[in-house]
């Protein structure tokens, strides 16, 4: 009997099944610094122990999608292995910040299952947890893949289809303990705007692009232990390349949102992502923004805006999106639909 793990595929996966993924992940500073040497992170509660103490935390935590990425690496053995592609996201929360010294793992739930036309492949959806080491849920979110069969003739499971929201509820948002922006400084934080200075419906083009290079994406992605084939084996392919990794698309169009955004700095929910299409080393990658709503919420000083953060490899001053059928134009990278924090 073979010892290796060839990944699971498709007629592998049964609804209402829960994975609990291996090797817990302990974080430490070193995840910080090495995150933002990755990607052009500047947002300053994430930067600085002494400017979050200020905003009432007790210190700086693991950036939001730094422990997202530690998270999603726990399920790729299990979920995406042998994955076609990544498609989609939504209804996700980070319940609660992580703290350098904290062990994250990950579990996971099948909540849908359908099998494709041409009797290949099927998406899985799964709603994935991420736990510290006392259990706390720290983030959740679901997210769907298309997955191989290992045999074509393999009978098809009941096609079941999970109803998620379109987005999460502003009300439901959850809001660091302590978190405080009455006093938050404007000058450290690099930019002067607040909440009440974004309307919905503005659009704001982040300017600086950054090239992608292949040894930082291997790098990343070993970081995070995402064992996808197609990330590493130029083999996995027929066109002999690399993919990048979807989260160091959203993790580097987040980073370039500073300049425009510069105070957005929590995120609360992903409602929704997509990536559009695939990001290969040498592409360029710029983005822009779309505030879609502002909420009030009860926290001191906060408040909560919904952006459409937008990458491209092409120009992102002219906002376009997908062409007049509907479809995502070819130099889009990535959708995401996600709520943010900011001082009011």
């Amino acid at each position: 009997m073979s010892k290796t793990n060839r990944g699971r595929f498709f007629e592998d996966y049964r609804l209402g099944e829960v994975i609990r993924h291996a090797v817990p992940r302990t974080v430490a500073e070193g995840e910080r610094a090495l995150y933002h040497a990755l990607y052009p992170a500047r947002h300053s509660l994430y930067s600085s122990d002494e400017f979050a103490a200020d905003c009432g935390l007790d210190g700086s935590p693991i950036d939001d999608l730094a422990a997202f990425h530690v998270v999603f690496g726990k399920t790729v053995p299990d979920i995406s292995l042998n994955a076609v592609a990544n498609l989609g996201y939504a209804a996700g929360r980070f319940l609660a910040p992580v703290w350098p010294g904290d062990t994250l793992r990950a579990e996971s739930e099948v909540i849908g299952l359908k099998q494709n036309s041409n009797g290949k492949s099927g998406v899985v959806y799964v709603r994935t947890r991420g736990l510290n080491q006392t259990g706390e849920a720290v983030l959740e979110y679901v997210r769907w893949v298309m997955v191989r069969k290992r045999d074509a003739a393999a009978p098809a499971p009941e096609t079941v289809i999970p109803d998620l929201p379109g987005a999460v509820a502003a009300e439901d948002l959850v809001i660091p303990a302590g978190l405080d922006f009455s006093d938050y400084d404007f000058d450290l934080a690099g930019e002067p705007y607040r909440w009440a200075d974004y309307a919905v419906g503005e659009k704001i083009d982040h300017i600086d692009g950054v090239t992608v290079e292949e040894a930082e994406h291997m790098l990343a992605t070993r970081l995070w232990q995402n064992t996808a084939k197609v990330h590493f084996d130029a083999t996995a392919r027929e066109d002999g390349r690399r993919l990048i990794y979807g989260g160091h698309i959203i993790s580097m169009a987040r980073a370039l949102s500073f300049n425009g955004l510069a105070n957005a700095q929590m995120i609360a929910a992903l409602n929704a992502g997509a990536h559009a299409n695939p990001c290969f080393a040498g592409d360029t990658v710029r983005a822009w923004s779309e505030v879609l709503d502002l909420a009030e919420t009860e926290a001191p000083g906060v408040g909560a805006i919904r952006l459409r953060l937008v990458a491209t490899k092409g120009s992102s001053g002219d906002f376009a999106l997908k062409d007049g059928a509907g479809k995502y134009l070819p130099d889009i990278l990535l959708d995401l639909d996600y709520w943010a924090l900011m001082p009011k």
